[in-house]
């Protein structure tokens, strides 16, 4: 007997007010799942929830229910989110601090975000001597990555591979056996290690780590994180160079989602301490840009020319 969740009649003659919320909720939904790549198949076999259901939840047509537990929550004078958290009660001085926060303009609240991460952060003072890497796949973080820590005589540590390495299994196996949950555990445990083991290091992460809080949170407090930004298009053909042909198996959606992702998660990468280009960059044009805003790299360094191929970073 299946139990995967079925949608609810459509709701008719609706609030104003109740329309509006839940076109916002599919919104947010939308855009989580925009974020982390998700398909809305894949989804509906991680969460067991429908395909059919998923596609009204987005549109705005979600469940009477979410309107009950809207309702009792404003009677209560709560966030919905409340009632629905696994989580402790929040302490009291947290839930003060981000009242204050909530007030703060969008450049106000950036400003704080930076002092209370220089004056609480774990990374401590020695956090510059960790530079990780992030962005779409086919930006050059596992390239540039490995040869910046040549030069710079500081070991590297791809995170995807030492997530395989830690559970002995591939990505693959590891999402269609246990999920993406069970990946974002090993993410983060992997990260922990490798920032307790080193202080100083290269680090390249995989492309959606920025989508999960708490482990963006700690590598933007214990290392010097860059963003190697790209054009869509220059993402989809490095990829393509590197012999990786599933996108072409994707027809013409595959752009199409690439710049959905790439769009959701720009503001994510964007909280980086810095963004480098490698838009139109040789691979050495490219590595150059990125030591120049490393913290701890020599402007003397000699870097040695190399024939590319003509996607560039990779």
């Amino acid at each position: 007997m299946s139990t995967r969740m079925e949608p609810a009649e459509p709701r008719r003659g609706a609030a104003p007010a109740d329309e509006v919320y839940l076109k916002s909720l599919g919104d947010r939904v939308r855009l989580a799942r925009a974020r982390r790549g998700m398909s809305r198949r894949i989804l509906s076999k991680a969460s067991g929830v429908s395909e059919r259901y998923l596609a009204q939840l987005e549109r705005g047509a979600g469940n009477a229910s979410v309107l009950v537990l809207r309702r009792i929550a404003e009677a209560l004078s709560i966030e919905a989110a409340a009632l629905v958290t696994d989580r402790p009660e929040r302490p009291i001085d947290l839930t003060l601090a981000i009242l204050q926060l909530e007030r703060l303009a969008p450049l106000e609240l950036a400003e704080a975000r930076r002092l209370i991460a220089q004056r609480f952060s774990p990374g401590g003072t020695g956090a510059e001597g960790r530079i990780a890497l992030v962005g779409l796949r086919g930006a050059g973080k596992t390239t540039l990555g490995q040869r910046a820590a040549q030069l710079l005589n500081m070991p590297f540590v791809e995170l995807d591979r030492e997530v395989e390495r830690t559970s002995g299994m591939e990505l693959s196996e590891i999402f269609a056996t246990h999920g993406q949950a069970m990946f974002r555990r090993l993410e983060r445990q992997c990260l922990e290690a490798t920032v307790k083991r080193f202080e100083r290091v290269v680090i390249a992460t995989g492309g959606s780590l920025v989508t999960e809080p708490t482990t963006y949170d700690l590598l933007l407090s214990t290392c010097f994180v860059m963003w190697l930004r790209a054009t869509p298009e220059e993402h989809m053909s490095r990829v393509l160079d590197q012999g990786d042909l599933r996108p072409m198996a994707e027809g013409p959606q595959a752009m199409d989602d690439l710049k959905a992702i790439l769009e959701s998660r720009s503001p994510l990468y964007a909280k980086a301490d810095a963004i480098v280009s490698t838009s139109g960059k040789t691979e050495t044009q490219a590595l150059t840009a990125l030591l120049a805003r490393i913290p701890s790299a020599s402007a003397s360094l000699s870097l040695a020319p190399v024939t590319l191929p003509s996607g560039g970073p990779g």
